[in-house]
């Protein structure tokens, strides 16, 4: 490794911080402004009459505006503070694995140059989808859920200056989270590559990017967004755009993909303390993955061999 590298993989993670950052920090911002105000118990209130479609009764809005306006942990805290069965808690745990932190991760997936019907979609229609599948299907889990633990209650604050001094911090620890995430791993990367360890990486990779639809120079996009996140592999996948040749399609269907299932550990693993069966969420998140990215995949493959057909017709008639 020489010195060059880690100064061009440095330049790369604060390039990429710099980026997310103007969308992360002006989002984050506002939602937390929107806490203080009637904003969103006014959403909760709307959407109420809806949860029962979904198997829901009309308090579990509450931490399902939470989860899709700010992040899974406080869709979290809004289901401990309330008195659901065993099933509602399955339901808004599956639901917020698919659809949450929708403003920030839809501003990075814009960025990357996904289309916003895609992720709107993609992610609010896997949510009520499956949210409808699961309440048809499962009879069971009518107890009262028991809850691992209480979440800490937030300081109350009081005062314009407090609560703006409140959003600034809360979006400038967002950014700070997301430098020392990113930058570390853009190091790493360019040191990957310059060693020519990527295109080994993506050869070991290839059939399961291959099943998925994808070239194999996507397979680090994809490894990224299943272990660090949607928000920050975006870093990668911004980058991986730029240098890797990779492809709006591809890019697309990565993210479609890590729509359903990124930081697959991480985001599981955090509903334990729901008391629910995690083992299902895992399956139900890697499945839809693949069976959905599969199924764009091959519809796209298809739409694109009509289109040659046609061109192929008109050029020699």
């Amino acid at each position: 490794m020489t010195k060059q590298t880690f100064i061009d993989g440095l330049k790369s993670g604060l390039q990429t911080t710099w980026t997310l950052g103007k969308i992360i920090f002006p989002v984050t911002f506002i939602v937390v402004l929107l806490q203080y105000t009637p904003v969103l118990p006014w959403i909760t209130r709307m959407i109420a009459p809806f949860m029962g479609l979904f198997g829901l009764s009309g308090e579990a809005a509450v931490p399902l505006v939470l989860g899709n306006f700010l992040n899974l942990y406080a869709g979290i805290a809004g289901i401990l503070s309330l008195d659901l069965t065993v099933k509602e808690v399955f339901i808004l745990a599956v639901m917020l694995s698919f659809s949450h932190n929708l403003l920030v991760e839809t501003g990075v997936a814009l960025k990357v140059g996904v289309k916003l019907w895609v992720v709107l979609l993609v992610r609010l229609g896997l949510a009520a989808v499956s949210a409808i599948i699961i309440n048809l299907v499962w009879s069971g889990g009518q107890e009262m859920a028991q809850y691992g633990m209480v979440p800490q209650q937030p300081e109350a604050v009081a005062g314009w200056g407090s609560i703006l001094l409140v959003a600034m911090e809360k979006a400038a620890f967002g950014v700070l989270q997301l430098a020392i995430i990113v930058i570390p791993l853009m190091v790493v990367i360019q040191i990957m590559r310059d060693l020519k360890w990527l295109e080994l990486f993506s050869k070991w990779m290839a059939p399961v990017t291959r099943g998925l639809g994808m070239k194999e120079n996507t397979s680090m996009t994809l490894v990224a967004g299943l272990t660090i996140g949607l928000a920050y592999g975006a870093g990668v996948m911004i980058k991986a755009v730029k240098e890797d040749g990779v492809s709006r399609k591809d890019a697309t269907l990565a993210f479609i993909f890590l729509v359903a299932c990124h930081a697959v550990v991480e985001d599981t693993l955090i509903f334990i303390p729901l008391g629910i069966p995690i083992l299902p969420l895992f399956l139900i998140r890697i499945s839809t993955a693949i069976v959905l990215t599969m199924v764009v995949a091959y519809v796209w493959k298809r739409n694109d061999a009509v289109k040659e057909r046609k061109l192929g017709y008109e050029q020699t008639h």
